[in-house]
């Protein structure tokens, strides 16, 4: 009972939950049952994050394989000063980030909006987990919204990714500004400027879709004359 409680006691100091130092403790230990459990726990999220995260969605399977790859070899370093959620989406970020750059070196495609978006009203908040959310819908509204998910999707594959970054961790995935800030390794000052940045980018890409079908001038993204640096 005492060692019961000693663990609940160290891993809130740490910022981890009981049940996650248990299962990090059983994947130190070389646990095939809790790395199963990891798996089932984190496979669709992190595969989502990627998929997002990529150039090509395509990738996002073998990616997220080896995420878990570099967690199966890399457990015995995660000394708990993060959540294993945040310590698994890290990875998960790097290892994309890294294929980004891979298909930027070697592939060269580019990718652009060929279908008509609707802009969003500035009045009220981009709402991406409602627009990209997988729901149980029915067969006619899986049809009506199909078209504006891969619109945006495709959108958000436009942004730099250290605006987009931001963009998929707050607006999909849920993750709180100071969860952000270390994942990402930086402040929350940061946080927020990109995440401004790229609502602000992602709704003028959207408009510019929609302006390639009726005529309009598209409205400027910010990002056409050169590659911004992040802020």
């Amino acid at each position: 009972m005492q060692a019961g409680t000693l663990v609940g006691n160290l891993a809130s100091a740490i910022g981890i939950t009981t049940e996650d130092a248990a299962l990090v403790a059983d994947l130190k230990a070389g646990s095939e049952e809790a790395f199963a459990i990891l798996i089932a726990q984190y496979h669709q999220p992190l595969y989502s994050l990627i998929a997002r995260s990529l150039n090509d969605p395509a990738d996002a399977a073998d990616i997220t394989q080896e995420v878990f790859i570099k967690v199966f070899r890399g457990i015995g370093g995660f000394h708990g000063d993060a959540s294993l959620r945040t310590w698994l989406y890290r990875i998960a970020l790097r290892e994309a980030s890294n294929q980004r750059r891979w298909w930027s070196r070697h592939k060269k495609q580019e990718i652009t909006i060929d279908s008509p978006a609707a802009s969003e009203d500035d009045d009220r908040p981009l709402s991406l987990s409602a627009t990209l959310a997988d729901g149980a819908e029915s067969p006619f509204d899986h049809a009506a919204h199909a078209e504006t998910r891969a619109r945006v999707e495709a959108a958000l594959r436009e942004l730099p990714e250290v605006f987009r970054t931001v963009v998929i961790l707050r607006e999909i995935e849920g993750f709180s500004y100071d969860e952000i800030a270390d994942i990402l390794s930086t402040n929350i000052g940061t946080v927020k400027s990109r995440l401004t940045r790229g609502r602000s980018a992602l709704r003028a890409l959207l408009a510019a879709g929609t302006a390639h079908v009726t005529g309009r001038p598209a409205p400027s993204t910010g990002f056409e004359a050169s590659k911004e640096t992040a802020a």
